[in-house]
């Protein structure tokens, strides 16, 4: 039990910025019991109009923007402290993880597919 986070990319067209479904994806990261990184993709969840009151199984599409700025608060470790059942915390050995799945999400971008997030605990 816990927390198990992903990001996949397709080359479907995805409907909307949230609470899509796809055929087909790929997976480019995952991560295990990493909350913070959670919490910041549900503050982007919400941003992006997504309504899920667990944030749960529910998919959130990244853009270049977001990546910028998840860049960003990740360098200045300004992720938000998240907590829930079963989470864990968050390591600071999982900079470099994130900044890689950054990398590669920008990369799978530029071939003109969509990246996104999500997770099941």
């Amino acid at each position: 039990m816990g927390l198990d986070m992903y990001a996949f990319t397709t080359a479907e067209p995805v409907a909307a910025a949230v609470d899509f479904t796809t055929e087909t994806a790929t997976e480019l990261a995952y991560w295990r019991k990493h909350p913070n990184l959670h919490g910041w993709m549900e503050q982007l969840y919400r941003a992006k109009g997504g309504t899920d009151a667990d944030f749960n199984c529910v998919n959130v599409a990244l853009d270049a923007d977001d990546l910028d700025r998840l860049a960003r608060d990740i360098r200045n470790q300004a992720l938000p402290h998240t907590e829930g059942f079963f989470f864990g915390t968050t390591r600071p050995d999982e900079i470099d993880l994130d900044l890689s799945f950054i990398e590669k999400a920008r990369a799978a971008i530029a071939e003109g597919k969509t990246v996104f997030y999500t997770s099941w605990w």
